[in-house]
């Protein structure tokens, strides 16, 4: 049996495997399949699909929504969603936008504090890139303003540095609807990771199921394995699919490798299966509708 991997990221946001890079990879490593699942955007997506075709790899068109829960930051990964539909296409463009007024409030308070930085640089710098911190901090180490990516972040760029400037976020349940709108499927993404206690992870997954959340990132790239067996209890309890991904994000998490996580991670090729088949028939339930 082979491994799929259903969260990686590319150069598009804040990986830095561009995706004709990560094809290569998953190629090599063997991978039956890869979702390329950016944050909020879908550039890499056309790339990627382009590059599998002389491999035997699927590329799964994934995105990674940003969104704001009660404070936290929780992100809705979609699978199978429709990236070459305008309608879809211009929704996300929304997210964009949102980002675009960020960065450039960050760009003045770093140039507050005597780094001379507009958007319009970082723009040619990262051309067809999301902007995220991650490329700050690369433009503030490449031009010596920092020494590591981690001081960028200590000094400028964390949650509560100088020059951090917090993004106004849909919700998890826009982000579900949106997805559902044009039945791509919805899975919550690295749940474990919010932190929460049972009782409010529970209720969030509550909410997500009846707006129409397809499924949970049940294997995880850091997870313990209690802690995967409690997220595929939660998934059991709602009726909900497994998914599964590394989160690989290539040299800005170093300890992360496709496929494969810190070392053990296993994700096999009938949680696709399982996914795609859900996929598929509430597409043709849909189109059947409209006839």
């Amino acid at each position: 049996m082979k491994a799929v991997d259903l969260h990686v990221h590319s150069d598009c946001s804040d990986g830095t495997f561009s995706p004709a890079e990560l094809v290569q990879y998953a190629d090599a490593k063997g991978l039956r399949a890869f979702a390329l699942t950016d944050h909020d955007t879908i550039n890499g997506v056309p790339g990627a699909i382009a590059a599998s075709g002389g491999t035997v790899v699927q590329v799964i068109p994934g995105i990674e929504f940003s969104t704001e829960y009660h404070g936290r930051d929780v992100h809705i990964v979609g699978l199978f969603i429709p990236y070459e539909n305008p309608a879809f296409v211009s929704a996300l463009q929304e997210f964009t936008d949102s980002r675009d007024a960020r960065n450039r409030k960050m760009c003045d308070l770093l140039c507050r504090h005597g780094i001379p930085l507009t958007y319009e640089t970082l723009c040619t710098s990262y051309p067809d890139c999301v902007i995220t911190r991650a490329h700050y901090a690369d433009y503030l180490v490449k031009h010596g303003y920092c020494g590591s990516r981690e001081e960028a972040f200590d000094r400028y760029l964390g949650d509560h540095a100088c020059c951090f400037v917090p993004r106004e976020k849909i919700t998890p349940v826009q982000a579900v609807t949106l997805l559902k709108q044009y039945h791509a499927i919805a899975i919550l993404a690295h749940p474990i990771l919010y932190r929460m206690s049972s009782t409010a992870l529970d209720t969030l997954v509550c909410d997500l199921k009846a707006a129409g959340l397809d499924g949970l990132e049940a294997i995880y790239s850091t997870y313990h394995p209690s802690e995967e067996r409690q997220m595929r209890a939660l998934a059991a309890k709602y009726n909900l699919l497994i998914s599964g991904g590394s989160d690989f994000h290539g040299a800005n998490k170093p300890k992360i490798d496709l496929g494969t996580g810190t070392g053990h991670l296993f994700v096999p090729e009938e949680v696709l299966d399982q996914l795609e088949t859900s996929y598929l028939l509430q597409k043709r339930e849909k189109e059947w509708v409209k006839q």
